[in-house]
């Protein structure tokens, strides 16, 4: 997989990850669970849990549903920013799913009314802040534009936990059968350069170019994603470096 020139991790990183096959099989029994407009709607779940987020246009639905090869399980409004819910679905055997996708609305239309704007703002801030089986986050960026002021805002809002390795992030320049060999690695230089300032000794952080028209990077994006939820989860940093006998938080 193409990778930049900072130091982020590859993907995928991990000895046991299976094949693209495996891995494409995998995600295409992903299956629509619930839908929520706030945040405590959602379902509490010790599942590990893959956000899916990006600006309207970004190419956040077809990228789902390339990954999981099915025309319709993903829904892009005809109107973008319309769309305001979290769509979970599950993956994994029906009767023992191992993991969550969760499909957050875009961000960034300017029909939106600033209201509007502003709540979901909150909403996703919280859910990349705080929802505790949140495990991975892949933010889809349009490779033609680059990282925008609203990508690297919603990227604050998850770096602290990216930074401790509680949190994994995937990029995914999509649309990138619109460039050439030049313009593709000048998107890639650049947003890599972007995120080696995210990146620490714990991090997992990684950029690729994505096409769902060319399948480009289709497969090795389902082994990262299947890497992620199938290897022992990881704690923070600061909770790992706690005492055996240290005392449990109450808000636990």
């Amino acid at each position: 997989m193409p990778a930049s020139d900072s130091d982020l991790t590859p993907m995928p990183s991990e000895a046991d990850a299976v094949t693209d096959k495996q891995a494409l099989a995998w995600t295409h029994t992903a299956r629509f669970l619930t839908t929520a407009s706030q945040l405590h709607h959602l379902p509490a779940t010790e599942l590990p849990e893959i956000a899916f987020v990006g600006r309207s246009n970004a190419g956040k639905s077809t990228a789902i549903n390339t990954l999981a090869q099915q025309k319709r399980l993903a829904f892009a409004s005809k109107t973008p920013g319309r769309t305001q819910h979290i769509n979970l679905f599950e993956l994994g055997p029906k009767d023992a799913p191992d993991t969550l996708f969760a499909d957050l609305p875009g961000y960034g239309y300017a029909a939106v009314n600033r209201e509007s704007k502003l709540r979901w703002q909150k909403v996703m801030a919280d859910y990349l802040e705080i929802r505790r089986s949140l495990s991975g986050v892949v933010l889809m960026v349009d490779s033609r534009l680059g990282l925008t002021d609203l990508d690297k805002q919603l990227l604050d809002f998850v770096a602290p936990r990216v930074a401790t390795g509680e949190v994994r992030l995937l990029v995914l320049l999509t649309k990138a059968d619109k460039l050439n060999r030049k313009e593709a690695d000048a998107a890639l230089r650049a947003t890599g350069e972007f995120l080696g300032g995210l990146s620490t000794e714990h991090s997992d952080v990684a950029v690729t170019l994505f096409s769902a028209l060319k399948k480009t990077g289709v497969g090795d994006v389902a082994q990262a994603l299947h890497v992620w939820t199938h290897a022992e989860r990881r704690l923070p940093v600061a909770a790992a470096a706690e005492p055996a006998d240290a005392a449990p938080d109450a808000a636990a």
